[in-house]
């Protein structure tokens, strides 16, 4: 019986193990009414992500002058160079607090996150950079 109990004391350490390692990095943005990405508090940020990293974006969407007829009031699409989207980072935000988890691109190099809403007069403006790193 003794063997038992150690033998699910075992599992259930390596689970809690498993499950630490596989929770993806949590990286909170706000997509604000002045119409910037801010991490961190900074205008004009920059995150870095390694190439095929699991993250979770928790991203505040607060409403600028325009929003769209679906209600979203920003975008967020990662871009490559080329100017093409990433799949699956081609986001519509509404106003609160959305959580994504979302896969780095497998490429290392310098990409884009550019608003996808016409949210307001300074919509053009509203960038940010994202680094993929080995």
């Amino acid at each position: 019986m003794r063997t038992l109990g150690l033998l699910l004391a075992g599992l259930l350490m390596m689970a809690a193990i498993a499950t630490t390692q596989t929770t993806p990095r949590t990286i909170e943005i706000l997509a604000d009414k002045d119409s910037q990405y801010k991490v961190g508090g900074k205008a004009s940020p920059t995150i870095t992500l390694k190439a095929g990293e699991q993250v979770k974006l928790v991203i505040t969407a607060r409403k600028a002058k325009n929003m769209n007829r679906d209600g979203s009031v920003h975008g967020f699409a990662l871009l490559r160079k080329n100017g093409a989207k990433v799949a699956n980072w081609n986001l519509l935000l509404h106003e609160g607090v959305q959580e994504f988890v979302l896969q780095a691109p497998n490429e290392v190099g310098e990409y884009h996150v550019v608003c996808t809403v016409i949210c307001s007069s300074g919509h053009e403006d509203m960038n940010m950079t994202v680094m993929v790193t080995d």
